[in-house]
């Protein structure tokens, strides 16, 4: 089968075309004709071999799809053949099959287009993994959302508002502002003026947010601590920023303040002891509130581009030089 293929690590936009194996069928597991993949920062830092799972090589990377059910194994009577379904898988997503436990694959909500299910599984999956289920955000409380214009952060803000909470957005273009006013946030600052604390407790009356939402990590992790009110919650998502910080937790105590992390990968299998049938319930939970979600439109998940496999360094421009709005999808079958 034709796919985008790392041979060895590298940067995303040195990666070859060519053919691998057609994936085996196995007990348990649906085959999928991969009709759309989801490329993100963090594909990037696995092709480079600086991601903490490293794939088997030689690999296609991208761990987000969306298809068509093309055979079932005999103990599968979750799905048949033809359905519409998305899915978390290991890696093998720029490649046009796969071959995946059913357990961990999922309807697609009626209405939702093939590459707008991929930020539903992934990127809106973290944010309401994070702040729904780990933070327990309520409605009156006030989140700060960093990274804002990104897939996560964009999610982030839009859970935080149907959840009935004050959002504080921070993203670096007019472009990606703009769209976080359209979508709701309360407060949107520029993440290129750098000491955004001052302006967060200035929008606070001096008393800080009760939810950060972290995907950046570095200099941003250590401001946000000192942004947080009393019994505040920190939820460290990634590392985009580059450095992963360090934590001194005389802060906490001063604060009753709580740094959490939250991996949705956990539940999905991508950790040493893979947890993805224990986490199953959990899973499910989550996946049942986007749909919900979907269903009442509170969220529109956002496309910056689509891109034909063979178009995957054009497509790795938009997300390295941060041009992109929302996610940056590719179709396999293009």
């Amino acid at each position: 089968m034709r796919a985008l293929i790392c041979n060895d690590w590298k940067p995303f936009d040195e990666l070859e075309l060519g053919d691998l194996p057609v994936p085996e069928m196995r007990a348990g597991a649906v085959r999928i004709r991969i009709d759309a993949c989801g490329i993100s920062f963090a594909t990037g830092l696995v092709v480079q071999g600086k991601y903490q799972r490293k794939p088997p090589r030689p690999f296609a990377p991208g761990t987000e799809v969306v298809g068509i059910v093309t055979e079932c194994a005999d103990d599968v009577d979750r799905f048949q053949v033809g359905d519409r379904v998305m899915a978390f898988i290991d890696w093998g997503g720029a490649a046009e099959e796969a071959v995946v436990w059913a357990g961990q694959v999922y309807p697609v909500p009626d209405g939702l287009s093939d590459a707008e299910a991929i930020p539903l599984l992934s990127s809106y999956g973290t944010s309401y993994g994070a702040l729904v289920e780990r933070a327990e955000m309520k409605p009156g409380q006030t989140v700060l959302v960093h990274g804002a214009g990104g897939g996560v952060g964009l999610a982030a803000v839009e859970i935080a508002r149907d959840v009935g909470a004050t959002v504080i957005a921070r993203a670096g273009t007019a472009e990606k502002r703009d769209w976080l006013r359209q979508r709701g946030a309360d407060h949107v600052l520029d993440s290129r003026e750098t000491d955004f604390r001052t302006r967060v407790l200035e929008l606070t009356d001096g008393r800080g947010v009760d939810v950060i939402y972290d995907p950046l990590g570095g200099d941003v992790f250590h401001q946000s601590l000192r942004c947080l009110d009393l019994g505040g919650r920190l939820l460290t998502i990634g590392y985009a920023a580059g450095e992963i910080p360090q934590l001194g937790v005389n802060l906490l105590l001063l604060k009753n303040a709580t740094v959490m992390g939250f991996n949705w990968g956990t539940y999905w299998g991508w950790t040493p002891a893979d947890e993805r049938v224990r986490l199953t319930p959990e899973r499910d939970r989550v996946m049942a509130g986007l749909t919900d979600l979907w269903s009442r439109r509170a969220i529109s998940p956002k496309i910056h581009a689509t891109y034909p496999l063979a178009d995957y360094k054009a497509l790795w421009a938009e997300i390295s030089e941060r041009r992109a709005v929302g996610r940056v999808v590719l179709l396999p079958q293009a």
